[in-house]
């Protein structure tokens, strides 16, 4: 597809956009989650030839401020769908999501960078709707799932299929919440996937399908069964040896009925609940976890 060299907006424009949980036990690669926990990103087109980078808070220490920042790669895989890039760009980025613990920072900076860059295009939504965004998105990420749920909000159910990436929202009971158990350290998306199996056992894998078909009806409209439906066979016992501690915790969660799971790739674990569920959570987090109640983002990425 081939557009006209687009017009650019002269004032500054501005996004907020969410963490995610992925996978959500069984849903490996296909189920999402927006938790309330935000980036902000602000950018603003130069006439002179600059590229400006500004990051504080979460990654303020250790991400690159060149074209190889995440945010920076997207605008600008953005703007060359939407016809060509302006001559200058400065950014600013107020991260609060953590990075590399499995809480879609990756997925909030795609999705955050190319609705940006759209923001700064005269027509920008003509040129490149949300199901183009999914699509780029998803081919810079290597899977769907966190980056639908950062662009839509709410859960999400995403897929391949022979015209790129698609996904489908669905609503959250009002009720349901969760809560973050973040470690320290992180664990990077790519170790986590090496130590995946090839195979995994056909039983494991049509316990799971059933689950996942479970789960998608237990977070809209019957969150009692969340336990049953978080559980996953295919994914997290195989990660045990990057994240052995975040493991043991959802092992001992789900030993007294909260519906834990690992949070994407880990090493963060997140726990579903409603107000009328147990609490008593936080007594299982220790030294090494911080614990964090988050709300769901029902609202997906929002401009202004």
């Amino acid at each position: 597809m081939s557009l006209s060299r687009p017009s650019f907006r002269a004032a500054p424009a501005q996004i907020r956009v969410s963490a995610s949980s992925a996978n959500l036990g069984p849903g490996f690669d296909a189920l999402g989650l927006a938790l309330e926990l935000h980036d902000v990103l602000a950018a603003q087109v130069a006439d002179e030839k600059c590229l400006e980078v500004d990051i504080a808070g979460e990654g303020a220490d250790d991400l690159r401020r060149d074209a190889k920042n995440l945010v920076v790669k997207s605008m600008h895989a953005a703007f060359d769908y939407m016809g060509g890039r302006p001559r200058g760009i400065r950014l600013s980025c107020a991260n609060s999501i953590p990075h590399a613990r499995g809480l879609g920072s990756s997925s909030a900076a795609i999705i955050g960078g190319m609705v940006l860059a759209r923001a700064l295009v005269l027509g920008g939504q003509d040129r490149m709707p949300d199901e183009k965004v999914l699509q780029l998105a998803s081919e810079i990420e290597g899977h769907p799932d966190n980056v639908a749920a950062a662009l839509y909000g709410g859960a999400t159910i995403a897929w391949q299929s022979e015209g790129g990436a698609r996904a489908v929202k669905i609503s959250p009971h009002p009720d349901l919440s969760a809560v973050a158990f973040i470690p320290k350290g992180g664990v990077s998306t790519s170790k986590a996937r090496r130590l995946l199996p090839e195979s995994v056992p056909h039983e494991d894998a049509a316990r799971n399908a059933g689950r996942a078909a479970l789960l998608v009806e237990a977070l809209e409209h019957h969150p009692e069964y969340l336990f049953d439906a978080t559980e996953d066979l295919i994914h997290q016992q195989y990660r045990r040896e990057a994240m052995p501690r975040s493991l043991s915790l959802v092992t001992k969660l789900r030993s007294v009925g909260f519906a834990a799971f690992v949070s994407g790739a880990g090493p963060t674990v997140l726990l579903l609940r409603t107000s009328g569920m147990a609490n008593g959570y936080a007594e299982f987090a220790g030294n090494n976890f911080e614990v964090v109640e988050l709300g769901i983002a029902r609202t997906g990425v929002e401009v202004g």
